[in-house]
């Protein structure tokens, strides 16, 4: 199993997953910027990692602490925030790449990726990625 997520992933990663990394890790920096859209970088800078490396790992929320930004109602509020000034669109740029893939069937896992993205992208913040067990 560890050889196919390696060869999935060299494969995503040559084949788009470089660049929507590179992507999530530009924007995450303009965000930083402007320093009030800081709790968006981190997230962002997070489905940077996932889109550079996807298979093996997933993204699940967050416990609920109170030193964590992006719990509780506050987070709810970034989210809301997010999905109206950027969220939707980012969504449907993956969605749109991942029809092709599907219709591929030889790209239907990318495909599956690029659906799990969009997801991420509509609500980033309160997520964490971690390591499939």
């Amino acid at each position: 199993m560890p050889l196919i997520r390696l060869i999935l992933n060299l494969l995503w990663f040559f084949t788009g997953g470089f660049l929507t990394g590179l992507t999530w890790l530009i924007g995450g920096l303009l965000l930083l910027l402007t320093v009030v859209g800081a709790p968006w970088a981190f997230s962002a800078w997070r489905i940077a990692s996932y889109s550079f490396w996807p298979f093996g790992r997933e993204v699940v929320w967050r416990e609920p602490d109170a030193s964590v930004i992006g719990v509780g109602c506050f987070g709810v509020g970034l989210n809301i925030i997010w999905l109206i000034l950027a969220g939707w669109y980012i969504a449907i740029g993956h969605i749109l790449v991942a029809v092709p893939q599907f219709i591929s069937i030889i790209g239907i896992p990318f495909a599956l990726k690029n659906l799990e993205l969009a997801k991420l992208s509509l609500a980033p913040v309160g997520r964490t990625i971690r390591a499939k067990a």
